[in-house]
């Protein structure tokens, strides 16, 4: 079974357009266009397509879809990791939320939970676990292509390639102020389950649009 996770196109929150709805941010114009490109870019037919249930993630699958009408979609529970309670940060930037995301980070306590809406790194990393399990049991050989967001797709990376280090030292790697994110928008990380064990079989890399 192979696996090939896409995060999504560059949405408003990524312009910098302060959101009310994590759920409900939409892609740009340029994400749209990535997400046209991701698609006509597949050089194999899929045997399932997955996607989360947030918008800018349906709509990055949206023309992936069309191309291949006769493939299933399945909606899964992999959307990005809240771990800033959403009531207290819906229409903020980036920049107002930078304190707390450096205290929460350099806490790194994986089990701690910001309050309703919001859910711990270690429960992130459980969703991660849990999406690879129920992709390893799909049939093989397969093919899914698997829509879903930077930080989701960088703690199933995480779960792959530091297997062993434990969830405190997974957090400790994985946010570093200034940095670009770790999995650009429509970047692509690919793994494959030998029966075992999953591996990230190639480097991410990127489909990229005119802009």
């Amino acid at each position: 079974m192979r696996a090939v996770f896409i995060r999504h196109g560059q949405s408003t929150g990524n312009a910098g357009v302060p959101c009310h709805d994590l759920a409900s941010i939409e892609l740009t114009e340029l994400g749209w266009r990535q997400a046209r490109e991701v698609a006509r870019a597949w050089t194999e037919t899929p045997t399932l397509i997955v996607t989360s249930p947030y918008l800018r993630t349906r709509q990055t699958a949206e023309a992936t879809i069309q191309r291949f009408p006769a493939v299933p979609v399945e909606v899964w529970p992999i959307e990005e990791f809240t771990y800033l309670q959403p009531s207290r940060w819906n229409g903020t930037r980036s920049s107002e939320r930078m304190p707390h995301l450096e205290r929460y980070w350099t806490d790194a306590d994986p089990a701690y939970c910001d309050g309703e809406g919001a859910e711990s790194f270690g429960a992130l990393l459980r969703r991660a676990e849990a999406a690879l399990t129920r992709l390893a049991t799909l049939p093989s050989p397969g093919l899914a292509y698997v829509f879903s967001h930077g930080q989701f797709i960088q703690a199933v990376r995480a779960v792959v390639t530091e297997s062993n280090l434990d969830d405190r030292g997974k957090m400790l790697r994985f946010w570093r102020k200034g940095e670009p994110p770790a999995i650009g928008n429509v970047e692509l990380v690919r793994f494959a389950w030998s029966g075992a064990e999953w591996t990230q079989t190639e480097r991410g890399d990127t489909v990229r649009s005119g802009t």
